[in-house]
């Protein structure tokens, strides 16, 4: 009757996760589709703000060609309402570009076929990932803020990666990461500040990527059984238990390169992705 009632549990528990999964996938296939119409409105932002400059610059040459006809009280404000309006627009361009940046981004490692390596820039990659997951979280949990530090090496050339399947890996860890933060902060004392710490270089003949939290750490049991399938620490509904174990795939299987962690119990966890660099 035991074993029954065991086994039972065992098929509730896979049950879940196989809908989670489920759910995963049509986020997946919402998000970018979603991002694909973004884009196009984006584009009209980015486009008229342009426009708008090359206007802003001919008003002021006409300015300019009528200075004698304003007081220089007028034309003082005139030039502290131009350097504004081109300062808005300046911004309006930067944030329109950056948005463009992402959508493509999602666009091309949702698109990417399997396991095909392409020349990704790494450290472009791994960002819009990590804050995807920062956002994530933040409408997911109340009140939810953390310190990122980022250290993102300046030369590294384009890397051949599988980018759908890497961006999934740098998701997961950074998930997970976010998660332990909140968790400790919500009974640690006010001292407390959540922080994570993410480093993209080359060493030697290596990419790595370094995910560190300062958040409630891992116990030896959890330690031992972080890459086995359907372990999750998380409550019923809120993970999968597939995160590490598709990660180790990831890192392992399909890019040849291997995992390094590292945790104390109620003071940190760093991981690491270290990948062969491919020539």
């Amino acid at each position: 009757m035991e074993v029954e009632r065991s086994m039972q549990e065992q098929l509730d528990i896979l049950q879940e996760q196989v809908k989670q999964q489920e759910k995963m996938a049509s986020l997946g296939m919402l998000s970018a589709g979603i991002a694909h119409e973004i884009q196009n409105p984006l584009n009209f932002v980015i486009n008229f703000s342009k426009m708008s400059g090359t206007l802003l610059k001919d008003l002021l040459d006409l300015i300019e060609e009528n200075s004698s006809k304003f007081s220089t009280e007028e034309q003082d404000e005139i030039e502290d309402i131009i350097a504004d309006l081109k300062d808005n627009l300046g911004k309006i361009g930067e944030h329109g570009e950056r948005a463009i940046s992402i959508i493509r981004g999602i666009l091309l490692y949702s698109r990417g076929k399997d396991d095909e390596f392409i020349p990704t820039d790494i450290c472009k990659l791994v960002k819009e990932y990590v804050w995807l997951s920062y956002h994530a979280m933040r409408a997911n949990y109340k009140n939810f803020n953390i310190t990122i530090r980022e250290s993102y090496q300046e030369d590294i050339p384009v890397q051949f990666v599988i980018p759908q399947d890497l961006s999934r890996g740098v998701l997961n860890v950074m998930n997970n990461a976010c998660y332990a933060v909140w968790k400790k902060s919500q009974t640690a004392d006010s001292s407390y500040s959540p922080v994570i710490s993410v480093r993209v270089a080359l060493q030697q003949d290596e990419l790595v990527i370094t995910i560190t939290d300062n958040g409630e750490g891992m116990t030896d049991e959890v330690k031992q059984k972080l890459f086995k399938s359907f372990f999750t620490t998380k409550p019923i509904g809120e993970g999968t238990g597939l995160g590490m174990s598709i990660t180790r795939s990831i890192i392992e299987e399909k890019h040849h390169g291997h995992i390094e962690f590292d945790s104390v119990w109620g003071e940190y966890t760093t991981f690491s992705f270290l990948i062969p660099v491919r020539k």
